[in-house]
């Protein structure tokens, strides 16, 4: 048997965003340590990883291991469903083939019921190794995802350079370049638009004023600012494609800070911490004629 009750349906809208555009099925893997997802996207290129620990959850119970095979897109269409206040709770029976959610408003008697039909999904989990990264870069995750977006309008790549002095996004394309650097010790304003959909609109805007409580307030620094901060053994360069980090920013309403952790010839991992969870990301840097 699991069950699953979190406060605020908001926090698995936002979790669901961050990779649906990545992922369309997947198994959740329950225990009593809470709730994991780990899945390649279609064409094998970047690996997301997310946890939801016990501690997420205003009550969890889960008797033992189950995994949970998902439509993505369906989850998001219930979801729909819920206000991002609504109190969501989540069960299965140990043998069933469905999972009960309902949607409970804390402002009124309104309840909603649903259920949905689970899939039977073949995933192999893959070992992430442990890797000690020679430059982990800390900023803010609304200027990631502005500076993703803005590139993105001048070429398909771009190349993230780190030293002790800061880290530069740099891009190029028909029509021209580009180059943006942040400083070491530089703010940048929590909160950018980094989600042009407009569908989403009405759920971004409830979020970003949330986001305080939703990632525990992880951000460090005053006035709505996260300063960049870089662990540096040694500079590093490397070339990625824009579109995965565009999609990979859409973590952005789940945590004020973004960590890149980078070393030469090794994926990229892109994390967003939020309080007791993580949405990881893992992608392999482009290969080009000037790196070696």
């Amino acid at each position: 048997m699991l069950e699953a009750r979190l406060k605020e349906a908001v926090l698995l809208k936002k979790v669901l965003d961050a990779v649906k555009e990545l992922i369309t099925d997947a198994n959740f893997e329950c225990s009593e340590d809470g709730i994991r997802l780990q899945a390649m996207d279609n064409s094998h290129v970047a690996l997301s990883a997310i946890e939801l620990r016990t501690d997420c959850f205003d009550e969890f119970r889960c008797d033992r291991p189950m995994s949970i095979g998902v439509s993505l897109a369906s989850l998001g269409k219930i979801l729909r469903g819920a206000n991002n206040d609504d109190i969501l709770s989540i069960k299965k029976n140990d043998d069933g083939d469905t999972l009960q959610m309902t949607f409970e408003s804390p402002k009124s008697d309104r309840v909603g019921e649903f259920e949905m039909k689970l899939m039977d999904i073949d995933s192999e989990h893959l070992g992430i190794p442990d890797t000690q990264y020679d430059a982990v870069v800390k900023m803010s995750s609304g200027e990631f995802g502005r500076i993703c977006r803005d590139l993105g309008n001048i070429g398909e790549s771009v190349k993230i350079e780190v030293t002790k002095e800061g880290v530069s996004f740099a891009a190029e394309g028909e029509i021209g370049q580009a180059r943006m650097t942040l400083k070491q010790g530089s703010g940048s304003a929590i909160s950018a638009d980094v989600d042009d959909d407009d569908d989403d609109d009405e759920d971004q805007k409830p979020a970003k004023k949330k986001r305080k409580n939703a990632d525990g307030g992880s951000s460090s620094g005053s006035g709505g600012v996260v300063p960049v901060e870089i662990q540096l053994q040694q500079a590093v360069g490397l070339t990625f494609s824009l579109k995965y980090l565009s999609n990979f920013a859409k973590a952005a309403p789940l945590s004020n800070e973004v960590h890149l952790h980078m070393s030469n010839e090794v994926p990229l991992l892109c994390e967003f911490g939020f309080e007791n969870g993580y949405v990881r990301f893992y992608l392999a840097p482009k290969l080009s004629e000037d790196d070696d």
